[in-house]
């Protein structure tokens, strides 16, 4: 019998000329070879016949096939050590097994699929099922290669933008840093009305461009771990009531409340990573709240396994279920249901599920259409049992921050 096995096409340039698939054929019995072999050779395919499940490693490793053919009951070597000793070798572990065996017990079916093999054809075998089954797996074989192949090269392209934005975003700090250093200055000089309106302006939008530089660079920096967290004992509402005052000029008549209940409200982490954290989601309520009667209400509250829940809601326009997970990912914008504003800014929210995840903890959205959202994350208080324990207490009775309905504009 002619060895088939030797000096096939590789399969690479197979796959890309469109030459016949190679196929290794594994039978101590020289008959079943021969016509195994001319069925394959006559439907297209490249038959590979071997006697021996040793032979079958050799010619296998020497030159990987599209698909393994394989019989279970040989000499020296069984088909289900071929098939182990293929799954263990990370170069060969890809390619479909089928097994072809006189063995038609239900347990031997499952031992097969057990160790890798794609399917199962019992002998004496139907010549159009074999082909059929065998033109299948080479189809999800080349489909599988497909798909790997283009999601290596997706990977390598946002590998590319993610550097080149970078590199752009980060040489833009220091022009921004100076023309609004050059606006300060010009605000200070006495400038006609409406000059010093568009300084304003100017300064208000520049001043936007640098936090958006700097969010960009930190959700880099988050994203590749780059970013080490300064740690210290944090209380929590006490930083929100830090920002309520920051946002009081913003707030117009908007009902703002903070409500924080438990024996702990203090945890170990970054200061400030938490503070822009709260910011953003605070500031994302008041941009999607009415200024004449949005609500917002903020809630530090004790969670399970020692964890700390920080929950910002509001009775804005709310988010659709299937955008739930969508505003959380970079540049991920969701239409809003008033004026086609877009509920996330694109980068906020990203750099909090960062922040937050960088933390150990974990950040979601409770949302329904024209009922509100609710954005919350929760934290572990403290990253050792030692510091938990340190960590001070504000008492167990809930205690209330809130500000009146009117507030300066």
């Amino acid at each position: 019998m002619t060895d088939l096995s030797v000096a096939p096409v590789p399969v690479a340039a197979r796959r890309l000329s469109g030459v016949r698939p190679s196929i290794l054929i594994v039978d101590d019995t020289a008959a079943n070879l021969v016509l195994i072999s001319g069925m394959l050779r006559d439907r297209g395919y490249e038959p590979r016949p071997v006697l021996s499940g040793r032979l079958a490693l050799v010619a296998a490793r020497a030159e990987p096939p599209d698909l393994i053919l394989l019989d279970v009951l040989m000499p020296e070597m069984s088909g289900w050590d071929v098939c182990v000793e293929l799954k263990a070798d990370p170069a060969l572990q890809d390619i479909p097994v089928i097994f072809i065996t006189a063995l038609g017990e239900t347990t031997e079916k499952v031992r097969a699929f057990a160790l890798g093999a794609v399917d199962y054809v019992t002998k004496p075998f139907q010549v159009e099922e074999v082909c059929a089954r065998v033109a299948t797996h080479l189809e999800l074989r080349r489909q599988k290669i497909a798909l790997r192949q283009a999601n290596d090269e997706f990977r390598e392209l946002e590998k590319l933008r993610d550097n080149l934005v970078h590199m752009i975003v980060h040489d833009l700090r220091s022009p921004l840093t100076i023309i609004f250093s050059g606006l300060e200055l010009a605000k200070m000089d006495l400038l006609p009305p409406v000059a010093a309106e568009c300084v304003g302006e100017a300064l208000k939008s520049t001043r936007m461009l640098i936090e958006m530089v700097s969010t960009l660079l930190d959700v880099s920096k988050l994203e590749a771990r780059q970013m080490t967290l300064e740690l210290s004992t944090v209380d929590l509402p006490t930083l929100i009531g830090e920002l309520f005052q920051e946002f009081k000029p913003l707030l117009g008549r908007r009902r703002i409340s903070l409500t924080a209940s438990g024996a702990v409200t203090s945890l170990v982490g970054d200061a400030s990573l938490l503070r822009r954290v709260i910011q953003n989601l605070i500031g994302n309520a008041l941009k999607f709240t009415d200024k004449d009667d949005g609500i917002i209400e903020i809630s530090v509250t004790f969670a399970a396994e020692g964890r700390l829940r920080v929950a910002v809601g509001d009775n804005g326009p709310g988010i659709p279920a299937e955008y739930g997970k969508k505003v959380f990912e970079k540049f991920g914008q969701v239409a809003g249901h008033k004026q086609g504003q877009a509920r996330s800014s694109g980068l906020g929210l990203t750099f909090c599920k960062l922040a937050v995840e960088a933390h150990g903890g974990q950040i979601g959205l409770e949302s329904a259409v024209g009922k509100g959202s609710t954005f919350w994350f929760e934290l572990p208080r403290s990253q050792t049992a030692s510091a938990i324990a340190s960590l001070p207490c504000s008492g167990n009775a809930p205690s209330m921050l809130q500000f009146p309905n009117a507030l300066p504009r």
